[in-house]
């Protein structure tokens, strides 16, 4: 099993995106973490497709965009056209999950469905063939820096059944509180992409996290 490694620029200086980056790039990040708050569906606001944009051209990663927006549906052909890979979007922030990642889909963009942690994977249950990764709130979305809620752990065992059982390509992401601990926590229990932000921007040493990130072992026993 490949960990991937996603650092999130929520936690990097906002006046020096374009070398961060570059930075973590150059150590070994897999994917780049966009946060995408609108201050309605969480308090705060971040960044827009603008920013996703004027990155694109500095960076060959993977651009793994994660919309904590209210009417996600209104954005998707925005965050794709600004150079997306994947696009994520939160089961409790529309009312029409399928069309949305439909939509996500047809326009060249991976799909992914975030859970707050609170919410039960049982949403997901009618949408599995649309998705090309679930995303595990492990802390409550809306601020970095948290830390991580041990409850979700049997939710990441559980959706790692699901997609053994179902026989699906479906990677698992985890977002919140993750760090040198935490990591392997989330690994043994199934997950493959690890998004860290403040433990890899402010952090110290945090460059050298993503290294030890990707040579975490997955579950010794079958999940």
């Amino acid at each position: 099993m490949t960990i991937l490694v996603a650092p999130s620029l929520l936690a990097a200086d906002f006046g020096k995106l374009r070398e961060a980056v570059k930075l973590v790039e150059e150590n070994g990040a897999d994917w780049i973490h966009f946060d995408i708050m609108d201050g309605h569906f969480v308090p705060a606001i971040t960044m827009g497709p603008a920013v996703v944009q004027s990155l694109r051209p500095h960076s060959r990663l993977f651009f793994d965009v994660h919309l904590m927006v209210a009417n996600p549906e209104a954005h998707l052909e925005a965050f794709a056209a600004a150079g997306a890979d994947l696009i994520t979007v939160h089961a409790e922030a529309t009312a029409h999950l399928d069309r949305v990642l439909r939509r996500i889909k047809a326009l060249g963009v991976k799909a992914g469905v975030a859970l707050n942690p609170a919410t039960s994977p049982a949403v997901l249950d009618y949408v599995w063939p649309l998705l090309d990764l679930v995303l595990v709130m492990s802390v409550n979305p809306g601020a970095g820096g948290q830390p991580f809620i041990p409850e979700v752990l049997p939710k990441i065992s559980f959706l790692a059944q699901q997609i053994r059982e179902r026989a699906l390509s479906t990677v698992i992401e985890v977002d919140g509180g993750i760090n040198a601990e935490t990591a392997s926590q989330v690994v043994q229990a199934g997950a493959t992409v690890l998004v860290a932000g403040t433990a890899v921007f402010t952090g110290e040493d945090g460059l050298k996290l993503i290294q030890a990130f990707k040579l975490l072992k997955g579950p010794t026993r079958p999940i």
